[in-house]
């Protein structure tokens, strides 16, 4: 039941903000401006200085949020991943599939979300029981991919990460996206400390997604 209601939440969200920082001090405060900007779901990834302790204090200071769901992102092996869920990680992220970081979130009740480019590849990472596939990275295949995938995997739940923006937001849901991966101009103002900026960003986000799902 544990995976099932992360999965719904990943869902719900929508939209996952893919958390980058030169310092876990700048990870924390652009999480927080996201969540400020009502989009539920953050991943932390690993090339953020001192990710799991990030991860520790976003959950610590959200974990009574029930809408809030967060996850560990460039996740490249079975020991990070185990960090990361002890740190508090709901879900893992990974840029490619791993079936060792597979067979262990299986263990612990946790889905796994790995990038995945090919059919084969996919077939693969649902044979060891990956919950959601990241197409990663999305903007070498284009929204049309994911119905193409939908042929011989109609079951398959496609998360894009890279290329996804608020131009193109609309395209990547109507194609059948179960959520989508947001980085790139989002997270842009933090290099400027502009976070209030970042906080705009989301809401802009988080508006064009609710008006795309209304439409559908």
């Amino acid at each position: 039941m544990k995976k099932i209601e992360i999965l719904k939440k990943i869902e719900r969200a929508g939209i996952i903000a893919v958390i980058r920082g030169e310092t876990a001090k700048e990870a924390i405060q652009s999480s927080e401006a996201i969540l400020a900007g009502g989009i539920q779901g953050i991943e932390v990834t690993f090339t953020v200085p001192q990710a799991e302790q990030v991860i520790y204090e976003l959950h610590q200071r959200y974990q009574e949020y029930s809408e809030v769901v967060l996850g560990a992102g460039t996740v490249l092996d079975a020991t990070t991943a185990r960090i990361a869920i002890s740190a508090g990680a709901q879900f893992i992220v990974s840029p490619c599939f791993d079936k060792e970081t597979a067979k262990l979130c299986n263990l612990y009740q946790i889905p796994y979300l790995p990038g995945c480019m090919t059919i084969t590849e996919m077939k693969t990472a649902l044979t060891y029981g990956a919950d959601i596939i990241k197409l990663f990275p999305g903007s070498l295949s284009g929204p049309n991919a994911i119905k193409a995938f939908h042929g011989p995997l109609p079951n398959v739940d496609i998360m894009p990460t890279g290329g996804v923006n608020l131009e193109n937001l609309h395209e990547w849901v109507a194609a059948g996206s179960i959520a989508v991966g947001v980085g790139g101009n989002l997270l842009a103002p933090a290099k400027d400390g502009n976070f209030d900026k970042m906080t705009a960003l989301a809401k802009q986000y988080q508006k064009r997604y609710q008006e795309v799902i209304n439409q559908l």
